[in-house]
């Protein structure tokens, strides 16, 4: 395909994922105190509702995977961009805790889930040369722009409602969804072979659930597979907490509010460089460095001051999992190719989402159990220190030759 493609197809995937933000948690904490007076329900329940739409919307990623694989990016973009629009445009007459639980599992499936997926698998389909830092501009782009979304719906909200701000954001996504999958998509994908052999029963890698699964008894899969699911672990729950975590070290909610601009701006930098990197080298010193920074962050939330501390703290947070999310999304069809990778990835991210809601959880019980946070987040540091285990241990499969033609 020519370089014009790769640029469409990046752009589109930047675009996709900026789509998402709806149904992140970033963008969602801003509706949970209206809703909760508007509904008479208690922050607690509200939060419990998201903890069930999250767990329950990440159980059907690896079918949205398996329908990119079969069908294609193009339509399941344009049924994903559909459900999500409508389920927005649902929770803008929302009357109940039963109706908002089933709105946050279709925001949780269809945003923060597919469309997630969707937006950087679609690349990996379709561009060939410098995937790497394709990946890394799709990541940044999207992290912005989710990051910037939140601020807007703040002033929406304030003057308008939050259910006019629901509804805002699901007519957004359905005018916006169409172009970007029409003039964005390719209708034909160029397949990447896979570096692992086939299975025995003698079925090409990739086109069929067992070639999936044997994917999945490589050891490297379940190290990129961990490391991105510690990441949504742990950066859910600092970022769910981090009024709270960061006052107990003696900063006002201003203060650490404003600990999210070191965070994001790391984390686009990172992005982009780490993008630039993975096509040159291994990715291993990149996984290694990630997880560093997230041992790093971890200590600090525990140990920083008001000022430069919590500066690096959210330097360090937003380079480990920024990085990290482009190295695996990068690195899985270097490894596998892209035949089956819709659905390999749709298990990464069914896992990934999990976590994700797991993370503020266990880090509350954590802290209502002992009374600080010092001590849980000693304790999450374990996380990645073990991974950084299986990274320097695990044999990294051999780089597949690309091909030279592309199919349908």
């Amino acid at each position: 395909m020519p370089a014009w493609t790769d640029v469409r197809v990046t752009t589109a995937g930047a675009l996709a994922l900026c789509l998402t933000a709806p149904g992140q948690t970033a963008a969602v904490s801003v509706f949970v105190d209206p809703m909760a007076a508007d509904l008479g329900v208690s922050r607690a329940a509200v939060s419990t509702a998201y903890l069930i739409g999250t767990l329950a919307g990440a159980a059907a990623l690896p079918l949205v995977g398996r329908a990119m694989d079969r069908r294609g990016a193009r339509p399941v973009l344009l049924v994903v961009g559909a459900v999500f629009g409508a389920v927005l445009v649902c929770l803008s007459v929302v009357s109940g805790l039963v109706g908002l639980t089933a709105g946050f599992v279709g925001i949780r499936f269809a945003g923060q889930g597919a469309l997630s997926l969707l937006a950087t698998t679609l690349v990996a389909y379709h561009v060939q040369q410098r995937l790497g830092t394709a990946i890394g501009i799709v990541t940044a782009v999207g992290s912005a722009g989710i990051s910037l979304v939140p601020i807007g719906l703040e002033a929406l909200i304030a003057e308008h409602g939050f259910r006019t701000a629901w509804l805002v954001q699901g007519i957004a996504v359905w005018l916006l969804v169409v172009p970007i999958a029409l003039l964005g998509v390719p209708r034909r994908s160029r397949r990447r072979a896979p570096t692992a052999p086939p299975p025995a029963t003698g079925q090409q890698a990739g086109r069929s659930t067992g070639a999936v699964r044997h994917v999945m008894r490589v050891p490297m899969f379940w190290v990129l597979t961990g490391g991105v699911g510690v990441l949504a672990l742990v950066g859910t729950a600092l970022t769910f907490h981090q009024v709270d975590v960061l006052g107990e070290r003696g900063l006002t909610s201003a203060e650490a509010a404003a600990t999210f601009l070191p965070q994001t701006l790391a984390g686009l930098a990172s992005t982009l460089l780490i993008g630039i990197v993975l096509d040159r080298i291994s990715p291993r010193p990149a996984m290694v460095g990630s997880m560093l920074m997230l041992v790093a962050a971890l200590v600090a939330a525990g140990f920083l001051a008001p000022g430069w501390g919590a500066v690096l703290y959210g330097v360090t947070l937003g380079i480990a999992g920024n990085s990290f999310r482009t190295i695996e999304a990068a690195v899985l069809p270097r490894y596998f190719g892209t035949e089956g990778i819709g659905e390999i990835r749709g298990v990464v991210h069914m896992i990934t989402v999990a976590a994700s809601a797991v993370g503020p959880l266990l880090l509350a019980l954590g802290h209502a159990a002992v009374g600080t946070y010092r001590p849980v987040l000693l304790a999450l540091t374990l996380l990645p220190i073990g991974l950084l285990a299986g990274i320097l241990l695990v044999r990294e499969p051999r780089p597949h030759q690309l091909p030279s033609r592309s199919c349908q």
